[in-house]
């Protein structure tokens, strides 16, 4: 953990239905003193929707060679390439050519992030998902985010249902190609 980080702990109820993954685990998420709440909970929620056998939350942001969240096969070798926010293009390229598959979840704004990777060098940028959710909907739930969470996530038909703080949320998860 990052000096000076906050520990965030999170009991979580996963229904992923689209996936058929039906998994009860608990997270612990260092929120580092640079990363917006937004950043984190983005963070814990790409774990949920991207989890499988082998994910894990990398070291931390500063590290330059893994990405926030990804997923390695029994090798060690990272199989999926999980970014959040709007990383820059040279991540997306590097992280493109180590893994098998790379995605980024993000809270902002996804035309404006994708935009910022047109014309850029990214290896395979086509294949590359740009996953986000309905307008406001992290900064709504973000307000119930506390030290220690219980956390319900539900998957149905592409749509995101969650349980934090004793509020739910709902939202469409979209997703587009991050180049084109």
């Amino acid at each position: 953990m990052a000096a000076g980080a906050t520990m965030h702990t999170f009991d979580v109820d996963l229904s992923d239905v689209d996936r058929g993954v039906y998994e009860s685990f608990s997270l612990r998420a260092a929120k580092h003193p640079s990363e917006t709440e937004a950043f984190m909970l983005t963070r814990v929620l790409a774990y949920c929707l991207e989890y499988t056998e082998g994910i894990a939350f990398s070291e931390g942001i500063s590290t330059k060679e893994e990405p926030a969240v990804l997923v390695r096969d029994a090798t060690g070798s990272i199989t999926t390439w999980i970014e959040i926010g709007a990383p820059d293009a040279s991540r997306l390229h590097f992280g493109s050519k180590l893994a098998e598959r790379t995605v980024v979840y993000t809270h902002r704004d996804p035309v404006k992030v994708a935009a910022a990777w047109n014309g850029k060098r990214i290896h395979e940028g086509e294949r590359i998902e740009l996953r986000s959710f309905g307008p406001g909907f992290v900064e709504k739930a973000v307000a119930a985010v506390g030290r220690r969470n219980t956390l319900t996530v539900s998957i149905i038909e592409g749509r995101l249902y969650l349980e934090l703080g004793g509020e739910s949320y709902d939202a469409e998860l979209l997703s587009r190609p991050a180049i084109g």
